[in-house]
C-alpha cells in the first residue's frame, strides 16, 4: 500500500526557549492560531530569587519534545504537514537558546520543513497581529519586558527604527528588583504589581524619570535608588503596598508620558504595547484614557502574549516564511542581537 503524501499545509511551528518559559504554538496563515502550549520554569526558579541559567537550559531539554507532540495533537497536525518550523535564535539565555534551537533543526531536517530563526523581540513587537483587531503599518511600538524598554516605529516585518530606549534597566528589571528589595517572592513584577492594588495614593512619591527633559530615553535605575531610599520608613504591611503603589504609578506615568512624546514627534495613530510590563493592568489604564482623550488607535496582545510564548514566535516565522526570508544555515544562537541588524521580510 503506497502511503498517502501530507496534506497541503501553511502552518509554521514555533518553539520559545529564551529564559525561563518553554513553549510551543502552531500557527497557519488560512487559520491562525491553531493551538499553544507553555510550561513555566518559576517554581522552580523561585527557590534562588531568579533565573538560573544552567538549571533553565536543562528544564527545557526535558519539556520540549513532549510540549510539541501535545501541541501537534491540539492542533490536529502531523510533523510532516509542518511548512515551517520557528525558533527563538535570541537575545536570550545561550543554553536556553541552543535547547530549542537544536531541536527545531532537527525537526526541520527529519521533516523537511523550512528552519526560520527569529528574533525574540521581532516576535513581541508582531505579538498584536494574533488578535482578531490587529493594527496596520506603520504604528509606534512600547516594547516593555525584563530585559528591555524602548519605543520603536514599526513600518513592516524587519523594518524597526529605534527611536527610544533605556539608558540603565529595563522597566520589568526595575519591577522585580524592587519587588526583591520588598520581600516579595519571584517573580516580583506581578506580586508588586498586586500588592500596589492594595495601596494608598499619596503616602509615598517618586520621581518620573526624564519627564522633564526633551527626548524619548528611559531611565529607571534612579527610581529604583529612591525606593530604597523610602524603605526605612516602609514598616507596616501598608506602608509597604502604599510604597509599591508609588513605584507602580512612577512606572507607568513614566511610560505613559513618553508614548504620548513619540506620537506627537512622529505623527502616528497607532500604539502597540507589547512585553511583559504590557500586561500591567494601571499602564493599560493609563494609554486607554489617554487614547480616549488623544484620538490614538491602541493594540495590546491579551495578557498571555505579553509574557514570553510560542504563538508570537510561530507569527513571526510564518511572516518570515510568506516574505521568503531564507533561514541560516545552521543553528543560530545569539545571547545579544541588536534588532536593528534584521533584514525586512
Amino acid at each position: 500500500m503506497i502511503a498517502s503524501p501530507p496534506l497541503p499545509t501553511h502552518a509554521v511551528l514555533g518553539i520559545e526557549t529564551s529564559c525561563d518559559e518553554t513553549a510551543v504554538a502552531i500557527y497557519d496563515g488560512a487559520r491562525g492560531l491553531l493551538a499553544h502550549r507553555l510550561y513555566s520554569q518559576a517554581a522552580m526558579h523561585a527557590e534562588y530569587g531568579g533565573v538560573v541559567p544552567e538549571l533553565a537550559a536543562r528544564d527545557h531539554v526535558g519539556r520540549v519534545s513532549a510540549l510539541v507532540a501535545e501541541t501537534l495533537t491540539a492542533a490536529g497536525l502531523r510533523a510532516n504537514q509542518l511548512a515551517g518550523i520557528a525558533y527563538t535564535a535570541g537575545p536570550g539565555l545561550i543554553g536556553a537558546l541552543l535547547v530549542g534551537g537544536s531541536f527545531a533543526a532537527g525537526l526541520a531536517a527529519a521533516t523537511g520543513a523550512q528552519l526560520i530563526p527569529v528574533h525574540h523581540l521581532e516576535g513581541h513587537l508582531l505579538a498584536p497581529m494574533l488578535e482578531t483587531r490587529r493594527p496596520e503599518f506603520p504604528f509606534l511600538a512600547l516594547l516593555v519586558s525584563g530585559g528591555h524598554t524602548l519605543l520603536a516605529r514599526v513600518d513592516g516585518v524587519g523594518r524597526y527604527d529605534i527611536i527610544g530606549e533605556t539608558l540603565d534597566d529595563a522597566a520589568g528589571e526595575a519591577f522585580d528588583k524592587t519587588a526583591k528589595a520588598l520581600g516579595l517572592p519571584y517573580p516580583g513584577g506581578p506580586e508588586l504589581a498586586k500588592l500596589a492594588a492594595t495601596g494608598q495614593r499619596g503616602a509615598f512619591r517618586f520621581p518620573r524619570p526624564m519627564t522633564d527633559r526633551p527626548g524619548l530615553e528611559f531611565s529607571f535605575s534612579g527610581l529604583k535608588t529612591s525606593v530604597l531610599t523610602a524603605l526605612p520608613r516602609a514598616i507596616t504591611p501598608q506602608d509597604r503596598a502604599d510604597l509599591a503603589l508609588a513605584f507602580e504609578e512612577a512606572v507607568t506615568q513614566t511610560l505613559a508620558i513618553k508614548c504620548q512624546r513619540a506620537l506627537e514627534q512622529t505623527g502616528l495613530s497607532r500604539l502597540v504595547v507589547a512585553g511583559g510590563v504590557g500586561a500591567n493592568r494601571r499602564l493599560r489604564a493609563l494609554l486607554q484614557s489617554a487614547a480616549e482623550t488623544q484620538a490614538f488607535e491602541l493594540y495590546f496582545p491579551r495578557p498571555e502574549f505579553c509574557t514570553d510564548n510560542a504563538a508570537m514566535i510561530a507569527f513571526a516565522g510564518h511572516a518570515r516564511l510568506a516574505g521568503a526570508q531564507p533561514s541560516d544555515s545552521g543553528i543560530a544562537a545569539r545571547s545579544r542581537w541588536p534588532l536593528h541588524t534584521l533584514a525586512p521580510a
